[in-house]
């Protein structure tokens, strides 16, 4: 499928979506011509030592277990679609990776020519071919097709609803009694990366995967320099597509900070947030309304303190809308909700996170004191 370049875009601050749209010169976006065009975010990719407790976590959390073998979980959600995580045995927690789904089997061969790799095939649950990359800040990035999809299974329906003007004829007579049981995960929806290189990952998702944004974040008094956060939807013409399947911003850590799943309403989602308490997981932040992507969410900790989202009803675009542009600060996070946790910032005191200030200083990319001062008021705010 040949490139057509830039769709024509509507203006995103006369009402639509930002209070503001971009200055003469600044980023556009999106790339002039792509590579390729992915359509979706397939599956997150994770190494743990204990299968056992991230399979019960995640059943908790609202997942179900596509397969499972001695060294390896595949996780889904209720909607038609391949799995939504895979998490490995492994010495350690951590992130290693996620993984595109690419609209064709020739963008994996055009693909792989414009970045001198292989097209490979995958020998594990679900097959398919792939093109395995590394992003600028070193995150594995494959991209996908052929993968056997898992059927969908029976989806919880969202809540017939009275409102201040209308009476639902199914709630005459009936009341409502959500059960207190695990959300039912229906897709994966959005994973959120850190980043020191943040213009370089920024161009080079938007130039190899054809991916657009949707918003752009800015320091305040520091527009000049450019974005520290984007937040980037898949790029599928005139249909639409999620706010944004990939969020990333500069900071001085590099990798994941989390991911998002969707539910079917809010009372599913708060539901489930119940359930989760009272198992004694760790509540990050919610339950709240966003301000970029509008979704209801509310964040959890899993066992190993990867940080995962419940969220319902967010924004949709087409590929017409321009990006929006706000200065970032934690407050402009959210329309309604507590006010962000120190947990969810990530701005509670650690040597660890010293450290990791203190390398990023030293070395060279885009953090700078200005930068790196700049980040730590916005997140005060």
């Amino acid at each position: 499928m040949n490139d057509p370049g830039p769709a024509p875009t509507a203006d995103a601050h006369q009402g639509l979506h930002s209070a503001q749209g971009a200055l003469r010169g600044e980023h556009p976006g999106r790339a002039a011509q792509s590579v390729i065009k992915v359509v979706d975010l397939a599956w997150l990719e994770f190494t743990k030592p204990d299968l056992d407790r991230a399979e019960t976590f995640a059943h908790d959390f609202g997942l179900t277990t596509a397969a499972r073998t001695h060294d390896a979980l595949y996780l889904r959600g209720a909607m038609a679609g391949p799995h939504s995580l895979v998490i490995r045995r492994g010495p350690t927690s951590r992130f290693t990776g996620l993984a595109f789904t690419a609209a064709d089997a020739t963008d994996l061969d055009r693909l792989a020519r414009a970045t001198g790799h292989k097209v490979r095939t995958l020998t594990e649950h679900c097959g398919g071919r792939a093109v395995d990359l590394l992003d600028p800040s070193g995150i594995p990035v494959r991209v996908v097709h052929g993968v056997t999809e898992q059927t969908a299974r029976p989806l919880r329906q969202p809540l017939v609803l009275n409102t201040g003007t209308t009476t639902a004829a199914a709630r005459v007579n009936a009341t409502q009694r959500p059960p207190r049981e695990p959300s039912q995960v229906q897709r994966l929806g959005h994973v959120v990366l850190s980043t020191r290189v943040f213009r370089r990952a920024l161009d080079w998702y938007l130039q190899h995967l054809g991916l657009i944004v949707s918003d752009f974040l800015y320091l305040d008094g520091q527009r000049d320099r450019g974005p520290t956060m984007a937040f980037i939807r898949c790029d599928r013409g005139s249909e639409p597509a999620d706010h944004h399947t990939l969020a990333m911003h500069l900071g001085p850590d590099t990798g994941y900070v989390h991911s998002a799943f969707q539910v079917a309403d809010l009372d599913a989602l708060a539901a489930g947030g119940a359930y989760l308490r009272e198992r004694g997981y760790h509540h990050s932040w919610g339950i709240g309304r966003h301000v970029q992507g509008s979704q209801i969410f509310d964040y959890w900790r899993d066992p190993d303190r990867f940080m995962v989202e419940h969220f319902a009803d967010g924004d949709v675009f087409d590929n017409t809308l321009e990006p929006g542009w706000a200065a970032m600060s934690a407050s402009g996070l959210a329309q309604w909700g507590p006010p962000a946790t120190r947990d969810f910032l990530g701005t509670t005191p650690s040597p660890g996170a010293l450290l990791q200030a203190i390398s990023a200083l030293r070395e060279d990319n885009e953090i700078d004191r200005a930068r790196l001062m700049g980040l730590m008021k916005a997140l005060s705010k």
